[in-house]
């Protein structure tokens, strides 16, 4: 095979050669590997990416839950060529640079409570997975090595390694991967929408605290180490526990001496309004918080596990003669990205992106809830500058077929509007550049009203739905 020079020019169609021929994605579909036709994102601006063909699409995802300040910021790109020039490297082992120093110390102060102890990882996933081995070697420092087990969600969403991999609740993205089962263990899910039938939302929210509280009872609270929870699971489907959720598990944690992660690679740095959504939106001090994407903005791969005094006092100083925290990456701290990080703060303070975020969402919300009028649409939820719009409703197995097609038409009709998705099964998710303007939120809905209504003309034409049909209806035709 010819060797191909590194920086040539290649055309739009040799990109997409290139790309289906090498290039194994995420979530790679495999029967079709080689036959997708993704869009080429040539460059951005603000909350819009401009395709192969010049066109300029708003970017509805966010890039994935991550593009906070928006495209095309030359301070971030010299503020990361400046770093790049002084020192682009340094290990983490036997060194410290200033941007890792200065940054850790931003992030504890940006961090609710007591949680000063900020350990460096390369993104959300090795994020999560520190914080779950964090929990396990706390009790192995503590001479309780049976206290292990940890307990999360379905339809949860923590990552990629194996650890974070296994913390994760949904099933579909298990069918052929290999997990722990054995230390991991699950909740039935907190979706109001799907599984509180017969129920206020107070008595849903009793529930599923119980659900917590028995599972750790079942267990043994000796054998728990920790419960890790999104605020609002993202990937899962903007699923936004009934109020008083949160609060009323680290209830049961603290009951118990189980540790509470917060998982907020999603929902911290502004997505909900506040640098963190633990305290401020949810009123909770976890013991540990993870996070990444916003922490950057995107622009370099960062990731960052947040420990409380509280506990990382009785593993260290006198109590940890002798013991080693034997967790790291090559790229842990890595100077640059903290560069990153650093000036990404710095423009979230300088331009109050806070404060907006907390102006334009109620907007925000109450537009893409107006979708709810569409009879395709079975739900709209969601919560700051995240949502989520959930078309036919429920989601029966027979049917899976069907909402995928029902997510794939819609994500079509408004990328050719002009509005890149994310589409999850048969759901809409929507985490948008936070610097977004209401006339733009506007644009945004509409374009997606527009293409939910053509996708409902085109399904309805081919006799496969009609307004008022129930699932068991759509099931059997």
């Amino acid at each position: 095979m010819a060797n191909r020079a590194a920086g040539r020019e290649v055309d739009q169609t040799e990109i997409k050669q290139l790309d289906t021929q090498y290039w194994v994605h995420p979530w790679e579909e495999l029967e079709t590997v080689g036959a997708q036709n993704r869009t080429i994102a040539g460059r951005g601006e603000g909350i819009y990416l401009y395709n192969e063909s010049g066109e300029k699409l708003i970017d509805g995802p966010g890039g994935m839950w991550c593009a906070q300040i928006g495209y095309g910021r030359r301070e971030m790109a010299e503020a990361i060529a400046e770093q790049v020039v002084k020192m682009p490297y340094n290990s983490p082992w036997s060194s410290t640079s200033k941007p890792a120093a200065v940054l850790a110390e931003k992030i504890a102060h940006l961090a609710p409570a007591d949680l000063n102890h900020v350990f460096f990882t390369t993104g959300g996933s090795t994020a999560v997975d520190t914080a779950l081995r964090f929990s396990q070697f706390y009790n192995n420092v503590l001479g309780r090595p049976q206290k292990k087990k940890i307990i999360s969600r379905e339809r949860a969403y923590h990552g990629s390694t194996y650890l974070a991999a296994s913390c994760s609740g949904k099933e579909r993205d298990k069918t052929f991967m290999d997990t722990d089962t054995e230390n991991v263990h699950f909740l039935p899910s907190v979706n109001y929408y799907h599984f509180g039938e017969g129920l206020t939302e107070e008595a849903f929210c009793r529930a599923k605290v119980d659900d917590l509280e028995q599972k750790i009872l079942q267990l043994g609270p000796d054998h728990v180490a920790a419960f890790i929870a999104e605020p609002v699971l993202a990937s899962g489907g903007v699923i936004v526990p009934p109020p008083g959720y949160h609060r009323k598990c680290l209830e049961v944690c603290r009951k118990y001496d189980v540790l509470y992660i917060s998982d907020e690679v999603v929902t911290g740095f502004g997505r909900l309004g506040h640098w963190f959504a633990s305290k401020d939106v949810f009123d909770i001090e976890p013991d540990i918080i993870t996070t990444a994407k916003g922490l950057t903005s995107g622009y370099l791969p960062l990731g960052a596990c947040i420990i409380s005094d509280r506990i990382f006092a009785q593993v260290s100083g006198e109590r940890g003669r002798g013991v080693v925290f034997s967790n790291g990456y090559t790229y842990s701290g890595h100077p640059v990205s903290c560069a990153a990080a650093l000036k990404n703060i710095e423009i979230f303070e300088r331009e109050h992106i806070l404060e907006h975020v907390r102006d334009v969402a109620p907007y925000f919300q109450k537009r893409i809830r107006e979708l709810s009028a569409i009879p395709l649409v079975g739900e709209v939820r969601g919560v700051g500058l995240i949502g989520c719009v959930e078309c036919v409703g429920d989601e029966p197995q027979e049917s899976l077929a069907f909402h995928k097609a029902i997510g794939t038409r819609i994500d079509e009709h408004c990328q050719k509007l002009g509005l890149i998705l994310r589409p999850l099964i048969n759901m809409c998710v929507f985490s948008p550049p936070l610097i977004i303007t209401r006339s733009q939120i506007d644009d945004m809905v509409g374009i997606l009203d527009r293409g939910i209504r053509l996708t409902m003309k085109d399904i309805e034409r081919e006799g496969i739905w009609k307004p008022g049909q129930d699932s068991a209806e759509r099931a059997v035709s």
